[in-house]
């Protein structure tokens, strides 16, 4: 089954990190990452830019605007898709880059693949 995990944080904290900081966190994540590529189950995981290089389509206006649709305290700064069993899989899992990956939080999203035969690998 596929899920999403979306990764959300404060962008002001994670942004103000320095590099060390920075690399040190990816470096706790990978390991995760690792372990998760040689079980087949981690497709794509990606890190946004930050909501200042955002466009949003207001589409009820047709209205572009900059930065994200949303105000809110933590902003949506990546996601993995992941080919687990289910949902109590994907909060192991969750749980397990949240000890690398310091406040925030992160949402599980069942997802539906509409590339009829294709896989995430």
């Amino acid at each position: 089954m596929l899920y999403a995990i979306l990764c959300y944080n404060a962008e002001d904290v994670v942004m103000s990190w320095s590099q060390e900081e920075d690399d040190a966190v990816m470096a706790q994540l990978n390991v995760t990452h690792e372990r998760l590529t040689a079980e087949g189950k981690l497709g794509p995981s990606l890190r946004l830019m930050p909501t200042t290089a955002a466009t949003t389509l207001v589409k009820s206006q047709d209205l572009v605007i900059d930065g994200p649709y949303a105000e809110t305290k933590e902003q949506l700064l990546g996601f993995y898709i992941l080919d687990i069993s289910g949902l109590e899989e994907g909060l192991e899992i969750a749980r397990e880059l949240g000890k690398a990956n310091p406040g925030g939080a992160y949402e599980l999203r069942p997802l539906r693949l509409f590339l009829p035969g294709a896989s995430i690998g």
